[in-house]
């Protein structure tokens, strides 16, 4: 599915785009019209990310009308009065539009106005997807996702991404990973489908695994606030047992718990996988618009034989499928399709819903006009490498 947030006529494609500042209720307006834009480009983002200042802008046609908008992340190069600009999984505008200079032409000189040496953004198509039967036929030693020919290519994506490139845009990340945001995802269609269906589209141990622990006694339930602390220890104990550091505090959930549900009640859910009255499991999903994504789970070291986290993730499908989502978003997946590798395991376990591997066209960066700001651009580049 093409992430196509507006559609235009020949008409309105005939016609100049201007860029202007939002107000958070003119932003959040436009945001309830076009529902598949992503969590990160909500205003309460900018309160997460609060070592950033914040703009929205909006594109508009002559005579007023809105075409397009995004949440701009302005972060200062350190002893300058200078901005690397950042739309997070944004902006939301038609990526179909051939005409791509007159949307991102006034974006660039509104930014450069503000003060931008350089700009990132996270365009919204789709690049390739694979099903779950394709990657799993596909692993081997040394394997990657880009070694496999893809059940579906998505032409706006391919199309968007050579576009960018002969604007001299460069993707960010490796040949096969992303940066700030992952490249490939894991998505599960819910658009369609009944609770039978996602039953079904489980594989065989997943399916072996939730009845497992609904006969273990597992109960699966609405944490709040309060329980986050817990849900911070068991996760620093799976980022030991797995190998991987998020590198976020407690008070980074915290905060984002509070700005994110304070937007819209139950925009951010914590659920927990209980067993004889101790929290074994604990995953944190985030609901905007018609999307829900799994975002963050952590799970203890003892009793993983009852299977909280597959019992966590069937509650939570079927939430999202309640809400009325068009998927169920996963988040990030490896690209190797080594069984081998450690971080392998993440992948194979996603694999089990019967979802999808999506290679998003990833983020893209370009610095500003000019010597200055070229040369200020590749200091920031070797300044964060070095943080």
């Amino acid at each position: 599915m093409c992430a196509l947030l507006v559609t235009p006529t020949q008409q309105d494609q005939d016609q100049e785009l201007r860029v202007r500042a939002l107000s958070v209720r003119e932003y959040r307006q436009f945001l309830s019209r076009h529902r598949r834009a992503s969590f990160l480009q909500y205003p309460s983002w900018a309160d997460v990310k609060d070592l950033w200042r914040a703009e929205r802008v909006g594109w508009h046609y002559p005579d007023g009308e809105m075409a397009g908008a995004g949440l701009v992340l302005y972060r200062q190069f350190p002893g300058t009065r200078k901005y690397f600009a950042y739309l997070p999984e944004g902006p939301v505008a038609d990526w179909a539009d051939p005409h791509l200079d007159r949307w991102l032409n006034p974006l660039m000189r509104h930014l450069k106005a503000a003060g931008a040496f350089a700009v990132r953004i996270g365009p919204t198509p789709a690049y390739r997807r694979w099903d779950a039967a394709t990657v799993k036929s596909a692993t081997g030693p040394g394997r990657q996702i880009s070694d496999v020919l893809a059940t579906e290519v998505d032409p706006v994506g391919a199309a968007l991404a050579d576009r960018l490139r002969t604007r001299g845009w460069k993707r960010c990340g490796g040949e096969d990973d992303g940066d700030a945001q992952p490249r490939h995802v894991f998505r599960v269609p819910l658009a369609g489908r009944t609770p039978g269906d996602l039953w079904s589209g489980l594989n065989q141990e997943w399916r072996r695994n939730v009845r497992k622990a609904d006969k273990a006694g597992v109960e699966t339930v609405l944490g709040s606030a309060a329980d986050l602390p817990e849900f911070y220890r068991l996760l620093r104990i799976t980022e030991e047992r797995d190998g991987f550091r998020l590198g976020r505090s407690l008070a980074y959930y915290q905060q984002q718990y509070q700005v994110l549900n304070a937007e819209e009640t139950g925009r951010m859910r914590l659920y927990l996988g209980i067993h004889q009255g101790e929290i074994l499991a604990a995953h944190t999903m985030i609901v905007a618009g018609s999307r829900v994504w799994y975002q963050t789970g952590a799970s203890a070291d003892h009793r993983r034989e009852v299977r909280p986290s597959n019992a966590l993730q069937w509650r939570m499908m079927c939430d999202a499928h309640a809400l009325g989502a068009e998927e169920y978003d996963m988040r990030g997946v490896p690209s190797t399709l080594d069984p081998d590798e450690r971080s392998f395991g993440l992948l194979r376990w996603k694999l089990g819903t019967g979802g999808q591997v999506v290679e998003t066209l990833g983020e893209w960066e370009t610095p500003m006009d000019g010597y200055a700001n070229t040369a200020l651009y590749k200091a920031f580049q070797a300044y964060l490498a070095r943080r």
